[in-house]
């Protein structure tokens, strides 16, 4: 007979253990139920995570829960988050499980510190009403982060989400636990990624410039995640000593990793005119107008631009799309 279940702490994670029928094991996972300090909308939060419709790491599925496959400090692990804004709940599998229900609260925002944010356009400050549950993720994982925006440099961005999905696919490792689908996949390791052959790299679309930053990342290994712990402008500094990472690399690296309400992206081919367009009417502006539009918001800068982005429309195109250049063998 079984012994009786004891009720956990508030806040405590039950001890990890398997429900054994008859020819499975069924995985059980760690839990933690987390109630946010004011208004959440988790779609958006979260939204940074995922890197097109196809990701092997994120999912949302029809009963509106957030699944998320990531390589923690501790080893592989899948979180799933469930509930209502005003409570939620995490389940996590995996050795990881443990980390990314400690860091599940950064994941949602809770770091973040939007009160002293002051809206000085019409349109920052309808979007800021219309979506008051907006919170900067904060991931704690640098490597995780800074992979697949090196993957995006100078490309599309489907072109950048398939070599993200078929590397992923390829060489990562199935997501601990009762994945949907059994399709989530946790992206390789450091030496995982070393270990990439460069035909495969090549087949998923990926030129030699951008394979080779992501090799002379992952030498640095998991150092770079040492990174998480330091100030914002520290971590720039660090990630930029890496040849082929630039300003434009390290902001929306440190966006996801840090939760960096300051790290605006410069060098987008993009987010300028968009910019621009909004707060001036503008259809064509550099990075030099957008940083002096967004001066105003210093200290939040990317929380601006967020707002931006999701209360206005981008500026009308007037040429073709960049088209994506699928790889050859004569290439």
């Amino acid at each position: 007979m079984l012994p009786p279940r004891t009720r956990p702490q508030a806040g405590a994670l039950p001890a990890p253990r398997r429900v054994v029928g008859a020819s499975v094991a069924v995985p059980v996972a760690l839990t933690r139920g987390w109630v946010p300090p004011g208004p959440l909308d988790v779609r958006l939060t979260v939204a940074p995570w995922r890197r097109g419709a196809g990701d092997p790491s994120f999912r949302i599925t029809p009963d509106g829960a957030v699944w998320r496959a990531s390589r923690t400090p501790a080893g592989p692990g899948t979180l799933r988050i469930t509930g209502s804004p005003a409570k939620l709940e995490g389940q996590a599998w995996g050795p990881g499980a443990e980390w990314l229900l400690d860091a599940l609260p950064g994941l949602l925002g809770a770091h973040d510190d939007p009160s002293g944010f002051v809206a000085r356009h019409r349109v920052v400050h309808q979007s800021h009403r219309r979506h008051p549950g907006l919170r900067l993720t904060r991931t704690g994982l640098v490597l995780e982060a800074l992979i697949p925006t090196v993957l995006e440099q100078k490309v599309t961005t489907t072109e950048a989400n398939r070599a993200w999905r078929l590397l992923l696919f390829q060489h990562g490792e199935p997501a601990p636990g009762p994945a949907p689908a059994d399709r989530m996949r946790v992206m390789p390791d450091a030496r995982g990624w070393a270990l990439i052959p460069s035909w495969d790299w090549h087949c998923a679309g990926v030129d030699n410039k951008r394979a080779s930053t992501i090799l002379r990342a992952v030498r640095v290994g998991a150092r770079l995640d040492t990174f998480a712990s330091l100030p914002v402008e520290d971590a720039a500094t660090r990630l930029r000593t890496i040849p082929g990472i630039g300003p434009w690399t390290a902001a929306e690296t440190l966006q996801r990793s840090h939760g960096a309400a300051d790290a605006l992206t410069v060098g987008d081919l993009h987010l300028p005119h968009h910019i621009g367009y909004a707060l001036e009417g503008t259809r064509r502006s550099s990075d030099e107008d957008m940083l002096r539009l967004l001066a105003p918001y210093a200290g939040q800068r990317h929380r601006a631009a967020r707002l931006i982005l999701l209360g206005s429309h981008a500026p009308p195109r007037h040429g073709p799309r960049l088209a994506p250049n699928p790889p050859t063998r004569d290439s």
